[in-house]
């Protein structure tokens, strides 16, 4: 059986109704249940959803993974906060890297942009900027051993997507980009939160899905990193920003099963009926 670390006491809005609703963590937990228990021993998945019209969000647990991958996100991130206080745009040579390490995830151009950034220093600084509170980035050159958490991690996310610049250190221009780099992921990297997203359904955005994902095998033990984060349309056209991060997966395919699994019931204990209140 799967472990997962203790669950967060996340902030939640409450409800317009009397009534109490259930809170989203309560849901998220319960919807849960089913992963933890289908997955492989000694697997550790964390995951955290916001339902982007309500503002609702809830996470279950509150541990720290390894990024691998999904710290491109944050680098880019990081990269187009410091040109903004620059007041401009990134460069030619930065765009030449941009675009494959989010794309295709080119870990040679995520070495190129973690140095131009400053490395961990300069993440971290910006991170403080995006409220990000639980992300330490990689020592020297190795920013896919960064660790977060999966609440930190929908904490970029809601900078990256956010409907207004007021709610965002990011301009629109910086978002805009940055959500069409993970909207055009290469095919055989559109697994993860994407599996949550409903067939044939486009949100606000006019798209399924925009996300961004991570795998790494750890040498010393042979085992997983597997992480996903990003946004998805469920079937009834509303937005979900989710991230689920994982480790302790034996290979990669059964860590992208734990990841669509987790997204799946992230995006189900708000769109359940019994997870559905009123809160307008």
């Amino acid at each position: 059986m799967a472990r997962v670390p203790s669950a967060a006491a996340a902030p939640v809005r409450a409800g317009a109704s009397e009534e109490a609703p259930v809170e989203p963590d309560t849901l998220l937990s319960e919807a849960m249940k089913p992963v933890i228990a289908a997955a492989e021993e000694g697997a550790e998945v964390s995951v955290a959803v916001l339902d982007v019209a309500s503002g609702d969000r809830a996470v279950h647990g509150n541990g720290a993974f390894e990024t691998a991958s999904i710290v491109k996100v944050d680098i880019l991130a990081t990269l187009l906060l410091q040109a903004q206080d620059e007041n401009r745009g990134l460069t030619a040579w930065e765009r030449q890297y941009a675009t494959p390490m989010i794309e295709v995830s080119d870990n040679a151009s995520a070495s190129a942009l973690w140095t131009a950034i400053g490395e961990a220093e300069g993440l971290g600084a910006a991170n403080k900027r995006f409220g990000l509170t639980d992300t330490e980035g990689g020592a020297g050159t190795l920013w896919g051993l960064t660790r977060t958490t999966a609440a930190d991690q929908l904490t970029l996310l809601q900078q990256v997507f956010a409907d207004t610049g007021e709610a965002s250190a990011l301009s629109e221009a910086s978002r805009t980009y940055l959500q069409g780099l993970m909207g055009s992921v290469a095919e055989d990297q559109d697994w993860g939160v994407s599996a949550a997203a409903a067939t044939g359904t486009t949100g606000a955005t006019g798209d399924r899905f925009a996300l961004k994902n991570g795998w790494l095998p750890r040498t010393a033990t042979g085992l997983w990193v597997v992480n996903s984060i990003g946004r998805v349309t469920g079937a009834d056209g509303r937005e979900f920003l989710v991230s689920v991060v994982s480790n302790g997966n034996t290979t990669k395919a059964k860590g992208i099963s734990l990841l669509e699994s987790a997204a799946r019931a992230a995006v189900s204990a708000f769109t359940t009926k019994s997870g559905t209140t009123d809160r307008s």
